[in-house]
């Protein structure tokens, strides 16, 4: 019965951690992505990130695991996540503190409070801390209840007899580290090596070192976060596990040569769970004041072990920014989304542009570069189109979930006119095939018209990619676009007379009309870019497809 009382507690210290963490990081919201956002090369800053971020979420693997999908998806560089690295360490410390509080009189309470601003709170922001306070209300219960229970089984020398070998330091670390491999959360190890504590099972000279492997068994979740990542994301993997694993091995003789579970005892008497507590901060708080000024060092090792050469080709058939890994923070995703958006749209601009040079140059190159760069195009549109779909799953903000909505929108249309691109490419491959004359008037009126859509093109997505624009500025786009249809109308018109006067053969004729209503479209593809995003003062119907 005790055995099962221990299994019933943990999960209950699992289930109000997990609760915890999600309703401290969905009230954060984009709080949690402007700190981010202001990540530098200062390593100082970025541990005081880490530190920050890892209190809020309440664990250094899932700050380490976000880390690793922010290089991979090239936020920031190996340089710049050292900081955060050592500041996710110190930060785990604070669910121990917290653990070591002894309220568990009134941890009913707080389950009672955080469950009825859930239920009967309308506004997201309220029910989050609701969340918070009933995560943290399970969380200290399951604790009491597998502190309750261990002392039962302690008192037939069951745990006694496991725990006896314990007395090896080294054994200890390999415990501690083969059990947060597999639960893969130091704070809920800590939890669970604190309630042993408090039910007199184990004491801080034993329990020190088994934090120490805690800590080690912590950085396995980065690794597994890695696998299938980038070469730079594997290289935040290698540091992580660097610093940690550099920190046990100097700590481990300083802690057996000077009597830190002694002086630890003596300044925290009779309160096991706080003197557990005590260790898992000496640890890592030393760790960082002896490793952080030496950390361009472990940054260079990680280098060496795992070199890593930046791919020059840009066009490649890849994501550069999106990643699975970062879901877990949905602020961070819909920023990495629109970067991934805005890459988009600059392949987009650049096979427009490409696709017009094929045309007036009559290019084979040309056309080859715009048929590669549209296989990108359309993969990327796949990939970005399931990312959203996901994050639509996710609990987002109304601020973020409109961004969203306007990328999904915008997507149809850059793909579309990327598919424009492609026709004009294969009218060119017409032209140069069957080697079609046009008059010097007709080439005149074709640059104006393309000249005008991608000054279009240019202002439209760079407005939707700044999510807005100056009143000018959208003057000036709805201009253009009015321009682009009245230039299509003239010169079509135009056209038709030359063919009349004979001045243009019905082949190069009906190329040159086809072009027309391909670049007309165009414009009408990036003018619905880029008023994506809702009250800007404008509405725009897509043409047919």
């Amino acid at each position: 019965m005790s055995l099962f009382k221990v299994l019933g507690g943990l999960g209950l210290f699992f289930l109000g951690m997990k609760y915890m963490g999600e309703g401290l990081e969905l009230a954060a919201g984009n709080k949690l992505r402007t700190l981010l956002e202001k990540i530098t090369s200062n390593k100082f800053l970025g541990m005081l990130v880490g530190l920050v971020v890892t209190a809020v979420i309440q664990s250094s693997s899932a700050t380490d695991a976000m880390v690793v999908g922010f290089t991979n998806a090239g936020l920031m560089e190996l340089a710049q996540t050292v900081g955060i690295l050592f500041g996710a360490k110190i930060g785990t410390c604070v669910t121990s503190v917290l653990l070591s509080f002894d309220i568990k009189s009134i941890v009913p309470l707080f389950i009672f409070l955080g469950v009825i601003v859930m239920m009967f709170v309308k506004k997201n922001n309220y029910k989050y801390y609701g969340q918070i306070l009933a995560g943290f209300g399970i969380l200290f219960f399951g604790m009491d209840m597998m502190s309750g229970a261990l002392k039962s089984l302690n008192e037939t020398g069951l745990i006694d007899n496991i725990l006896s070998s314990v007395n090896n330091p080294f054994i200890g670390i390999l415990l501690g580290t083969a059990v947060t491999a597999v639960i893969q959360s130091s704070s809920a190890s800590v939890g669970i090596l604190m309630a042993l504590a408090s039910a007199g099972a184990i004491n801080v000279d034993q329990a020190i070192f088994i934090v120490f492997g805690m800590n080690l068994g912590a950085t396995m979740p980065a690794f597994l976060s890695a696998a299938g990542a980038k070469r730079n994301a594997k290289q935040v993997a290698i540091l992580n596990m660097l610093i940690t694993l550099s920190g046990v091995i100097i700590m481990t003789p300083i802690t057996m040569l000077l009597p830190v579970a002694d002086t630890i005892e003596k300044l925290l008497p009779g309160t096991a769970a706080a003197q557990i507590s005590a260790a898992h901060i000496f640890f890592n708080v030393a760790m960082t004041v002896i490793l952080l000024p030496f950390s361009g060092l472990l940054v260079k090792l990680t280098q060496k072990i795992l070199p890593y050469h930046e791919d020059p080709e840009k066009d490649k058939m890849a994501v550069e920014f999106i990643d699975n890994r970062i879901l877990t923070t949905p602020p961070m995703a819909v920023l990495q989304c629109e970067k991934e958006v805005a890459r988009l749209s600059r392949l987009v601009q650049k096979n427009y542009n490409r696709s017009m040079i094929a045309f007036f140059d009559r290019d084979k190159d040309s056309i080859d570069k715009v048929l590669d760069r549209e296989k990108v195009i359309d993969f990327l549109s796949k990939e970005i189109t399931d990312y959203i779909v996901k994050i639509n799953a996710l609990d987002v903000d109304a601020h973020d979930r409109q961004v969203v909505a306007a990328m999904y929108s915008a997507i149809q249309d850059l793909e579309r006119i990327g598919d424009h691109a492609e026709n004009i490419v294969e009218y060119t491959r017409g032209v140069i095939e069957d080697n079609l004359k046009f008059s010097d008037k007709a080439m005149g009126e074709m640059r104006d018209i393309s000249d005008k859509c991608r000054s279009l093109m240019e202002l439209s997505f760079a407005m939707f990619n700044a999510q807005g624009g100056s009143p000018e500025l959208i003057e000036r786009i709805i201009k253009l676009e009015d321009s682009v249809d009245d230039c299509k109308d003239d010169y079509k018109q135009n056209h038709i007379r030359r063919m009349d006067a004979g001045e243009c053969d019905a082949v190069a004729g009906t190329t040159f009309l086809n072009m027309l209503i391909d670049i007309e479209r165009i414009g009408d593809h990036a003018i619905n870019v880029a008023f994506a995003i809702p009250n800007r003062q404008k509405t725009v119907i897509a043409d047919p497809v």
